[in-house]
């Protein structure tokens, strides 16, 4: 039986989940057990399935840590030797510096013959956080809420945070005297390793300079102690000389995993996958706007396309935003720039199930979406300028909640063209 775009839609977003689930993208990965003690540190939003799956490894070998988002989700998830520690994202807060000093103590007290096991995933920064030398958590906090709204990019944000902080930037690796070894699933466009989760166990190649250059370039005016910290060479970050020594790392999961995922569904249901990057960012509106204008050419075709795309884009909030994240901005910018043209579906959602505020997941739009918006007398782009594209969608229909999935490859976009 052929099936519907929505249907389309959907059965490859679940095949893309399904590519980055830590279970798959794992195996195969672990490295060999040390001669002393097994430490395990899980970071992130990936980080209690990564656990999981570290224990059905090596069994009851692993002791360690897990630091993962505080909420419902937390709950229930004890792993034999593994001490949880619920902490808060996007903003840091006091969970976050407890969870930091307890990953400091366990790489702290490890030796030689030890070996830190590190399992990260996006949204460690907030999650793992301890202020810098002079500053309080509310001087992270301050900046770190400034930052996510000014539509500045992971990249330009990691680069403030890393010299803010006493454990990213490699800095959790220069803590131990045992060998650290690193999986990831990354969820920044690049996959640059100093990025994903602040990088706190490998060399950093930003500097000083440039953290100071990015508050300037948004019109940031960092409290005293911030600038001073910015100002103060103990706060340059470890070079590659002082880790190589010690830490590897590797990626095991990527965007590009879920895109390639997402590819292969698509050729099973005789659909063309145009795979436009998984490193896309930019504002989220004018993303949109492109892949629209693309989406309309394809029209032409009249075979079944589909274009696909990952990455990070960006949002510049008002300053009482509604609910909404990047990828329900995106799917309504998709939806206005389409103007209801038959024959164009899409989808747009974060990976890891959480986008931005509201608990939901992303949204997907066709061709009735903005005339069943109309029926309702809802504007909109009203909605658009009050930054509430998610309760735009749970009223016109076509939101997403999924819920936390357990990994984390950025964002998922997938356009259908004459399905």
């Amino acid at each position: 039986m052929k099936l519907s775009p929505p249907e389309l839609l959907h059965g490859m977003w679940r095949k893309a989940l399904a590519a980055a689930n830590p279970e798959v993208c794992l195996a195969g990965s672990w490295p060999q057990e040390p001669a002393g003690r097994l430490a395990i540190l899980a970071c992130g939003k990936a980080a209690g399935a990564m656990a999981t799956a570290a224990h059905r490894h090596y069994g009851n070998r692993c002791q360690g840590i897990v630091i993962l988002p505080g909420g419902p989700d937390t709950e229930g998830r004890a792993i034999p030797g593994l001490r949880h520690y619920p902490s808060s994202h996007p903003v840091p807060d006091q969970r976050s510096v407890d969870a930091a000093r307890q990953a400091l103590r366990l790489a702290a007290e490890l030796g030689p013959e030890d070996l830190l096991l590190v399992l990260l995933s996006g949204g460690g920064s907030a999650l793992m956080s301890l202020p810098a030398k002079g500053l309080s958590l509310l001087d992270k906090q301050a900046i770190s809420r400034q930052l996510l709204a000014c539509g500045a990019s992971i990249h330009e944000i990691n680069c403030v945070r890393k010299h803010l902080s006493r454990i990213k930037g490699g800095r959790l690796a220069l803590a131990s005297r045992a060998p650290v070894r690193t999986l990831a699933i990354s969820d920044v466009p690049g996959d640059d390793p100093s990025v994903i989760a602040s990088g706190p166990t490998v060399a950093d190649p930003t500097d000083l300079a440039g953290a100071r250059a990015i508050l300037r370039r948004y019109g940031i005016e960092a409290p005293d102690r911030v600038a001073r910290a910015l100002r103060d060479p103990a706060n340059e970050t470890p070079c590659s000389t002082d880790l190589e020594s010690r830490s590897r790392f590797r990626i095991v999961a990527s965007g590009m995993t879920a895109l390639r995922a997402a590819a292969e569904f698509c050729g099973e249901h005789g659909i063309e996958a145009i795979v436009l990057g998984d490193d896309l960012e930019g504002d989220a509106c004018r993303t949109a706007g492109d892949h629209a204008a693309q989406a309309i050419q394809l029209l032409e075709s009249r075979h079944p396309v589909c274009l696909l795309s990952g990455g990070e884009t960006t949002v510049r909030l008002s300053e009482t935003p509604g609910l909404g994240g990047r990828n329900t901005v995106y799917a309504l910018c998709l939806s206005l720039a389409l103007q209801g043209r038959a024959g164009i579906w899409g989808l747009s959602a974060d990976t890891d199930g959480i986008d931005g505020v509201g608990g939901h997941s992303g949204a997907v739009v066709g061709p009735e979406t903005l005339q069943r918006a109309a029926q309702l007398g809802l504007d909109a782009r009203d909605y658009l300028r009050r930054n509430d594209s998610a309760t735009f969608f749970r009223l016109a229909g076509g939101l997403l909640c999924l819920g936390a999935t357990g990994t984390n490859v950025n964002d998922f976009r997938a356009i259908l063209v004459n399905a």
